[in-house]
């Protein structure tokens, strides 16, 4: 069974890079919608981990995580779109990266009190402390990227890498092709398993399932738009590294190209924003502290380098990456959570996340 879109209309009327930007924006809206309502955030479900119990972010990040994966690969069985051209696949994985980059990461978004998706979701709605943080993330990524922190991101990359393209671990496990939406179908039933222990609404469930739909859509949406454009167009789905970095530089650099990622960041914004206004949640929230402010930076500079060096970010490595099962992804994904358990015990002490405290109260009463 093959089923692709038909994109030809979207391309007369927008041209192809419009509807690149436009694909990125509407998908972005989705997902940040979504994130704002079920307050989807990989920090929130680590803090329930590291502090011994599984909570309602644990339920919502689980779902989220299984949804992306579910569909992505039941997309990719039925000819939707084909990962074997998205780049986490097609280019060689780096080992090390993937460990040291989600060390990092998973050390940053505890210290920043969210993932950089989370991030924008919170600056969307109001949040200066996580607006601050997300600019300092989107620098340090640009740095990262091509600026003063590239050759190190590259050695360190360079110390393990995987070969001419990654892993996929359904081929490199010798599994079929029904062991992705297999293994989505198992981590969902898990899911609701701990989403009814704690009596997690089923619009919260809802919003967290949509987050990972939206993945999925953005591997469509992209694999649609390779497959039909005259110019060279990456497969690809939704991230926060890359894209942040990119979406500072396009306000930035006169003559900058639009793409999907030009669209997905402000498409993510105005997405929370309008969910936090509906839900009359939409508030100014200033800063505090030296000591809290300083930690804060510090945890999203770390997030920059990390993502940049892990191959994505909580959602782009986290959730899309290994909703392509590729094998660096799944890596990155576990160090990050083993970076974040770690910080929590280490040195983040309980009663200092007032923040997660008031999200975890409005979102689960």
């Amino acid at each position: 069974m093959d089923i692709s879109l038909d994109l030809e209309p979207a391309f007369e009327l927008l041209g192809e890079s419009g509807a690149q930007v436009a694909a990125g924006a509407l998908i972005g809206a989705v997902f940040g919608a979504a994130a704002q309502r079920s307050r989807f955030c990989l920090r929130a479900a680590s803090v329930e981990f590291a502090d011994g119990r599984l909570g309602p972010r644990m339920a919502v990040w689980l779902l989220t995580f299984s949804t992306a994966l579910f569909w992505t690969q039941l997309m990719a069985r039925a000819g939707m779109l084909d990962l074997a051209e998205a780049r986490v696949l097609a280019a060689p994985g780096s080992i090390s990266g993937a460990a040291l980059g989600g060390l990092m990461f998973g050390a940053g978004m505890i210290l920043a009190r969210g993932c950089s998706g989370r991030l924008l979701v919170l600056a969307a709605g109001g949040n200066l402390r996580a607006l601050l943080s997300g600019l300092v993330f989107a620098v340090v990524a640009q740095m990262s990227l091509h600026g003063i922190l590239a050759p190190l991101r590259q050695s360190l990359a360079e110390l393990w890498t995987t070969g001419p393209t990654n892993v996929e671990l359904s081929a490199w496990l010798g599994l079929g092709p029904d062991f992705g939406p297999a293994l989505g179908a198992a981590f969902a039933l898990a899911a609701l398993v701990i989403a009814a222990r704690n009596r997690v609404s089923a619009t919260t469930l809802l919003a967290g399932s949509g987050v990972g739909f939206a993945v999925a859509l953005g591997w469509a949406a992209t694999s649609a738009i390779a497959a039909q454009s005259f110019d060279p167009a990456p497969v690809k789905s939704l991230t926060f590294a890359g894209p942040s970095a990119d979406a500072l530089m396009f306000v930035l650099t006169p003559g900058a190209r639009a793409d999907f990622d030009i669209g997905l960041i402000p498409g993510v914004a105005l997405g929370a924003m309008a969910a936090a206004v509906w839900a009359r949640e939409w508030r100014w929230e200033g800063f505090e502290d030296v000591a809290g402010l300083r930690r804060r930076l510090i945890g999203a500079a770390l997030m920059g380098m990390g993502a940049m060096l892990a191959g994505g970010c909580a959602i782009g490595a986290g959730v899309t990456g290994t909703s392509a099962l590729a094998l660096t992804s799944w890596l990155a994904l576990t160090c990050m959570w083993i970076g974040a358990v770690a910080t929590r015990r280490l040195a983040d002490r309980p009663d200092a996340a007032p923040e997660t405290a008031r999200g975890a109260a409005r979102a689960f009463p």
